[in-house]
């Protein structure tokens, strides 16, 4: 049997998923099922996306991957009700914990006054900045 070979190299979508799939089915075996699946919350304006909250729901836990509203919104109460809208479901879905990640330049202290705890950062990240990991009880 030959040696294996290591490479730098951009895997195609199909080696991807087979890394995907290899990673999950250890951590189901390891922790149980996870339950993953996907959340999300728009904001429209007619047909116009305007704003969303992206993130998951697994392991009892939300994660929130994306927060975003359109500057012609902000200031306005959406981003605070679109998380909220999330946090909910997530706890209809079983969901006892959040967590997400803000850039120093993006908005912990938004999320600071919804209760969220920051338990991480990594300096310089990017240069003169950090990000910051935060978490909440549900």
């Amino acid at each position: 049997m030959d040696e294996p070979a290591i490479a730098l190299e951009e895997l195609s979508e199909p080696e991807r998923r087979q890394v995907d799939d290899a990673l999950v089915g250890f951590n189901i075996r390891a922790a149980g099922p996870h339950g993953h699946r996907r959340l999300g919350v728009s904001l429209r304006q007619g047909r116009r996306l305007s704003g969303a909250c992206i993130g998951a729901t697994y392991w009892e836990w939300l994660y929130v991957d994306m927060l975003w509203v359109d500057g012609d919104f902000r200031g306005r109460g959406y981003g605070r009700t679109l998380l909220r809208l999330a946090e909910d479901e997530a706890r209809a879905r079983g969901c006892r914990n959040a967590y997400l990640d803000s850039f120093s330049f993006q908005a912990p202290d938004f999320y600071r006054k919804l209760g969220y705890a920051e338990f991480g950062r990594l300096p310089d990240f990017p240069k003169g900045h950090a990000r910051i990991f935060l978490t909440k009880a549900l």
